[in-house]
């Protein structure tokens, strides 16, 4: 085994290997009873591995691997998504470096070149994965535009056609102006910016009174065809009914009232354009007013209205409009405003909402069954409050629009003759025969939502429609990890079409994991320049090319310097490699049930400090076995039980943990176990066990043991390390070096645990933290042996002192324990107690007083110190209310940190004074 712990050299040796191997295959354990089923959340072919993408892949790993060792078939089904509009933009960005136009090009090569583009770069993602130890079957790896998914997509829009759940119809949708296509509200980034609120006046019809309204969107008032007030609203009361001139126009509009205004937001009155306002298309819709469309596809003043602003940019047009209506006196004021800006999110575009004909899915019929499942227990929401998110958003849900207009993706399979009659057919073929012969017939050039197929992938992926053996062994499956963000576009689908086509559940149980943020609890983005690339982590990046890196394409000078000053500041000498197992620990660590989770890269540190500590500590076991035959059957020592007895406590926590999907709960478990029961206890009580003959049997097999069982509990989550760690138990065993991966996980056995063992070695323990408590606050070397005395002891403890001298001795580094009566007279010691026993260490000769009183004496001057300029920052106002939450909260720990250690030093200073 190497001295030096080497994360890189392990994890490219076990990647290689576990694949050759095919041990991630889903046919292992197929005579087992019990089968177990992770679908992975697909991510974007165009994509990289990101903080969430890793995040959640470890928590999917952990209980694959987990659920693997359990001896159950299990399938953790990889793939990814074709990402309609991200991925054509990718290769017309292509297109455009050489001067051309997907149109030039035409639909059928320009399809034929996205997928060399696939061929060639769009296994980032999935070669990422293999850098995290993702488990993944990758022999059944699916892509969301295979034949087989492709096929299922055709037959589930063609089923919900026919049963008049799929329509063609024109209504308002997010419509990106540069990309010419409806979007979904995933796609669309709400940012709050600077804007302003115009206040135009009105003309009342044949009257001089005029009615001012605000908006944040002059332009649209071209597209008005109502203004309207609250029906209780007594300033307007009697104007309801009448008309006004709209300005700018040849229109008069009437005025109408709906409880729907509020009466305090600005004047009053809402002007009403149905077919560029959502909420307005719906009191269009009870009020039965005029739908006006006044845009193009790309954002301009189209020709339905008689202007002088047709062809202009709809911002162009907007100044041009303020202008006209402030020399016509038919502007009010103008305020700054802020508001909630929609933005395309690959564009940066103004979202419009947008009137277009488009294929919707009427999905109020397929939400009730998927409501019920979650109310009936049949889904539940891991943690269980998303349930009232869920039905929210379920039980006012609207109907979903399906078309996209790009080319890249599922075609919708709807054929059109020269008389505009609609023919849904799977085929060509079939629609032909609907049409008739000699019909000549066109294909709707949209194409489906991404969304759409990702409905079908719990099923699709298993070979539906067929009955094969994965849909039936499978499917059912039992957990999906995903983020509270797609509950709506992803989550509830797949549970509607679940239930529609593949007659049950896509999954038991929904794991809604937490969002990864930076240290300081913010998002991470590119333009904040705090992301962190999982990769980096793994491998390490210097100070140089982190900064190249977070600052490439920033258009803002200011903004890159601003980005370079925080992460020099932050990483002063980039970020060292951590390896993937670190990592992973950390994530799993991290894996609470909050809503957002804090991501400090001194925790993956800690982790890296774990994974040393580890193959330090099995370094030790393998070289004191080295060439010694191991007897199982061999008397244990207490310390050998009480081992034992932890182990199995530790085993049966996280076997709950993993149940209720607390990983943080059961790392934290493992964690304590490994370093504080085996590698600060265990191991040290082992160096004088293995050098008496009576106990060294039993030491060496408990050592080796235990060993084992720790890596098979931690292979989940660190997989690269455990499995070298067993290999190299094999060879000392002098096994067939078998995989850690086809090893059963260890279960509890009842009969290693050891009440007494375990009340003996906390007796022993409480023992030699009081020797170490009394050195640490007395400043006595580690190393020095003592004296000690032991007083008011009952037979128990004279038991135990007996019967545990030698390893008193060796772990405290004492010379001699002697017993007291009650009655004897104590010399001047500092004092420990276990239970009602007193440890006494006499002090003569091993301090000097007046030294150690003067060391504490000026330690405690130095801390005062620095507790007033604690006291006097956080006693400012100003820094206290204008500083970052984070900073703040920084100088209130240090200040009771502070207040903490002078407290101790200043109870050892009275302890020495009272000597």
């Amino acid at each position: 085994m190497e001295k030096t712990y080497n994360p890189k050299q392990i994890e490219s040796k076990y990647r290689s290997i576990w694949e050759a191997e095919n041990l991630f295959s889903s046919d292992l354990n197929s005579t087992s009873k019990n089968a177990y089923c992770i679908m992975l959340p697909p991510p974007n072919v165009t994509g990289s591995l990101h903080m969430g993408h890793a995040f959640q892949h470890t928590i999917m790993d952990v209980l694959t691997r987990y659920h693997r060792g359990k001896g159950e078939q299990t399938l953790w089904q990889p793939g990814t998504d074709h990402a309609g509009i991200a991925t054509q933009m990718v290769v017309e960005r292509q297109l455009a470096a050489q001067d051309i136009t997907r149109h030039e090009v035409g639909r059928e090569k320009f399809i034929e070149k996205i997928w060399d583009w696939k061929a060639q770069s769009g296994g980032t993602i999935t070669s990422q994965m293999r850098r995290m130890g993702a488990s993944v079957d990758w022999e059944k790896e699916r892509f969301t535009m295979d034949d087989g998914l492709s096929d299922a997509v055709k037959k589930v829009f063609v089923q919900l056609h026919q049963e008049g759940l799929i329509y063609r119809g024109k209504r308002l949708v997010n419509w990106d102006p540069v990309l010419h296509t409806a979007v979904s509200d995933l796609e669309v980034i709400n940012t709050e910016e600077q804007g302003s609120l115009w206040h135009m006046r009105y003309p009342i019809t044949d009257s001089n009174e005029m009615m001012v309204v605000a908006t944040t969107r002059p332009e649209t008032m071209l597209g008005d065809s109502a203004v309207a007030v609250h029906p209780n609203d007594e300033r307007y009361a009697h104007l309801i009914g009448k008309t006004i001139d709209l300005p700018l126009t040849n229109r008069k509009i009437p005025i109408i009232s709906d409880d729907y205004v509020d009466m305090e937001f600005g004047t009053g009155c809402v002007k009403i354009t149905p077919a560029h306002d959502f909420n307005d298309y719906e009191m269009g819709q009870r009020h039965n007013l005029d739908v006006i469309n006044i845009l193009t596809d790309d954002a301009k003043i189209n020709d339905t209205v008689e202007s002088a602003y047709t062809g202009m940019d709809r911002f162009v047009a907007r100044k041009q409009m303020i202008k006209d209506l402030d020399e016509q006196g038919l502007l009010e004021k103008i305020e700054p405003h802020k508001l909630m800006v929609p933005r395309g999110d690959r564009t940066n575009a103004v979202i419009e909402p947008y009137m277009t004909d488009q294929w919707f899915v009427k999905v109020a019929p397929l939400a009730k069954p998927a409501i019920d499942a979650v109310k009936n227990g049949d889904i539940r929401f891991i943690p269980e409050n998303w349930n009232k998110t869920y039905y929210n958003w379920m039980e006012n849900i609207e109907d979903w629009c399906i078309s996209r207009q790009i080319w890249w993706g599922h075609r919708i399979p709807a054929w059109y003759d020269d008389k505009g009659n609609i023919f849904v057919a799977e085929s060509l073929e079939e629609a032909q025969v609907q049409a008739g012969e000699g019909v000549v017939l066109r294909q709707d050039n949209d194409v489906l939502d991404t969304w759409f197929s990702s409905a079908l992938w719990p099923f699709s992926t298993l070979g539906w429609p067929e009955k094969t053996p994965d849909l039936s062994r499978f499917y059912p499956t039992d957990v999906l990890v995903t983020g509270f963000d797609i509950i709506f576009f992803w989550v509830a689908r797949m549970i509607m079409f679940g239930l529609k086509f593949a007659g049950d559940v896509p999954f038991k149980d929904i794991y809604i994991t937490g969002l990864i943020k930076d240290g300081q609890g913010q998002k991470m983005s590119k333009s904040k320049g705090n992301v962190l690339d999982p990769i980096d982590l793994i491998d390490g990046i210097s100070i140089e090319d982190l900064l190249e890196k977070r600052t490439q394409g920033m258009m803002q000078p200011k903004m890159a310097e601003k980005i370079k000053k925080q992460t020099k500041k932050e990483f002063s000498d980039g970020i060292p490699a951590f390896g993937t197992d670190a990592l992973r620990f950390t994530f799993a660590a991290l894996a609470s049930f909050g809503r957002d989770i804090k991501f400090d890269l001194k925790r993956v540190e800690g982790y890296r400090n774990f994974c040393n500590k580890l193959w330090n500590a099995s370094r030790f076991v393998l070289i004191k076995l080295e060439g010694e035959s191991i007897d199982t059957r061999a008397k244990l020592s207490t310390a050998d039980e009480w081992i034992l007895s932890r182990l199995q406590d530790t085993k049966a926590k996280v076997t709950k943990h993993l149940g209720d999907y607390r990983l943080d709960l059961m790392s934290q478990e493992l964690y304590e176990f490994v370093w504080d029961d085996y590698c600060s206890w265990y191991l040290e009580l082992s160096k004088p066990l293995l050098e008496d003959e009576t106990t060294k049997a039993g030491t060496q097999a408990t050592l080796i043991k235990v060993l084992n069982e720790i890596v098979t509990l931690l292979h989940p989550i660190i997989p690269f390390i455990t499995e070298a760690i067993f290999e190299q138990c094999n060879t000392i065993a002098g096994k067939d070096s078998k995989s850690l991966m086809t090893q059963s996980y260890p279960e509890v056995d009842k009969q290693l645990i050891s009440e007494q063992s375990e009340t003996e070695i906390k007796w022993l323990k409480t023992f030699i933290l009081g020797i170490r408590q009394i050195r640490g606050e007395m400043n006595i070397p580690p190393n020095k042996p003592l004296n000690c005395f032991v007083q008011d002891f009952n037979k128990i403890d004279e038991v135990y002192l007996n019967r545990n001298a030698i390893l008193l001795n060796t772990l405290s580094k004492m010379k001699t324990i002697d017993k007291l009566s009650p009655t004897d007279e104590a010399p001047e010691s500092a004092t420990a107690l276990v239970g009602e026993m007193k440890i006494l260490i006499p002090l003569a000769g091993l301090i000097d007083k007046e030294q150690e009183v003067a060391r504490l004496t000026k330690e405690i001057e130095k801390l005062e110190k620095q507790k007033v300029q604690f006291v006097s920052k956080l006693s400012n106002e100003k820094f206290v209310a204008s500083a970052p939450e984070v900073i703040v909260n920084t100088e209130r720990e240090r200040l009771a940190t502070t207040e903490g250690t002078i407290a101790d030093l200043s109870t050892q200073l009275e302890k020495i004074g009272s000597l």
